[in-house]
């Protein structure tokens, strides 16, 4: 599996600073908002600008790589990180932080959108070692963003972003200098294809559910460092264990409760858990270690539901599983790029309210998921709940959407 050409090594380091995307800012949220003078509900808008434009950007994804080749789609996509991380970092406004962060999402989107594909073409052996290797890349990123976020964070708030620009930029050079041309798709895919998947019941309604759960998601990411009230290197390593067992638990423990208890079984009950670490955040917010607690812990339900529940999209809808996905990832971002701002806006008023509200959106995701239970329960026919087993391309595929 080591024994990779330098392409797929190229790609791979990309992708691990790629996901570190959204956890990095953790860290800063707080030295952002008290060094320029904003609230809880301003700065969150890092969040929602990133979110909004990379699930709006992923209904073209597809579009864009099939008529221009995966590789320029890549380094369009890096070059689009590059900049727009390197340019939020030399900001003065909580305002420019905010659009130079879209560019970043739409960068992100192209980026995310082809690597698992090139990386599979590009290996050396099994597919299966090429998706084990993508894997760890992506469990690294998600768990190493804090950390990094946290670090460079602790000298000042503008360093992690300048850390992902100098990152990506070797990434934009190896990934240039070493991956070879490749052609154009020869049926370049349809922009409309996304929408029109929508039509889907089950496809739509899964997309629902992981909206709803995105407020608890993002309440968990976007404010909890502002009760916590802590310096960005200990924020960095909360969220760092948050990470690591979000990553763990995508790729190693979801297939186990997938094929043991069936998949909707598994995903009402992380989001249960998720739901009841919410409201147990939400009594005990004035109390730093039940935050604490309650941030590592519910990376554990995050990582089994966001491979389970994006696997059922893979599986739910007639068409395409990038088609799908892409869809899925529309509803989702889009939708959930609002839970930032309004958990900020919430928490303004009180520091308990934002918890309250995620956990009851996310009991409010179960029922929305129960209403299609009977579509679910078909994938939980085939052998083992239909559980994909760890290196095969529909879980690497689950779990880059998922946690992406």
């Amino acid at each position: 599996m080591w024994r990779q050409p330098k392409t797929v090594w190229s790609i791979a380091f990309a992708c691990v600073i790629s996901f570190m995307g959204i956890g990095l800012v953790d860290p800063i949220l707080k030295p952002i908002a008290d060094e320029l003078g904003a609230g809880p509900s301003q700065v969150s808008l890092l969040f929602t600008s990133y979110l909004a434009v990379m699930g709006v950007a992923m209904l073209g994804t597809g579009w864009v790589s099939s008529r221009i080749g995966a590789k320029r789609t890549l380094l369009v996509g890096l070059v689009l990180i590059i900049v727009g991380s390197a340019l939020a970092g030399s900001q003065d406004t909580v305002g420019g932080i905010v659009a130079f962060r879209a560019l970043w999402g739409l960068g992100n989107a192209l980026f995310i959108a082809t690597a698992l594909a090139t990386i599979v073409n590009a290996a050396s052996g099994s597919v299966k070692q090429a998706i084990i290797l993508y894997e760890a890349a992506l469990g690294v990123g998600i768990a190493t963003g804090p950390l990094l976020g946290g670090w460079l964070g602790g000298i000042s708030w503008r360093w992690p972003f300048y850390g992902v620009a100098l990152l990506m930029a070797i990434a934009f050079i190896a990934t240039l200098t070493t991956l070879p041309a490749t052609p154009r798709a020869a049926r370049p895919t349809s922009i409309t294809a996304p929408l029109r998947a929508l039509g889907h019941r089950g496809l739509l309604t899964v997309g629902i559910t992981a909206l709803l759960y995105n407020f608890g998601f993002f309440t968990l990411l976007a404010f909890t460092p502002f009760p916590l009230a802590m310096g960005a290197r200990e924020i960095g390593l909360i969220f760092f264990g948050w990470g690591l067992l979000l990553a763990i638990t995508s790729v190693f423990v979801a297939p186990v409760i997938q094929r043991r208890f069936g998949t909707l079984p598994g995903i009402v009950g992380a989001l249960l858990g998720f739901a009841i670490i919410l409201a147990i955040m939400a009594v005990g917010t004035d109390n730093k270690t039940v935050l604490i607690v309650g941030v590592v812990v519910s990376g554990a339900f995050l990582g089994i539901n966001n491979t389970l529940i994006t696997e059922t999209v893979m599986k739910i809808s007639p068409v395409e599983r990038g088609v799908a996905s892409a869809a899925y990832s529309f509803v989702r971002f889009s939708g959930g790029a609002v839970a930032p701002w309004l958990a900020g806006t919430l928490g303004e008023k009180s520091i308990h309210l934002p918890f309250w509200v995620g956990s009851a959106a996310v009991v409010l995701a179960v029922l929305v998921l129960l209403t299609a239970r009977h579509l679910i329960s078909a994938l939980d026919a085939e052998p083992g709940h239909g559980a994909e087993p760890v290196g095969s391309r529909i879980e690497a595929e689950a779990v880059t959407v998922g946690d992406a």
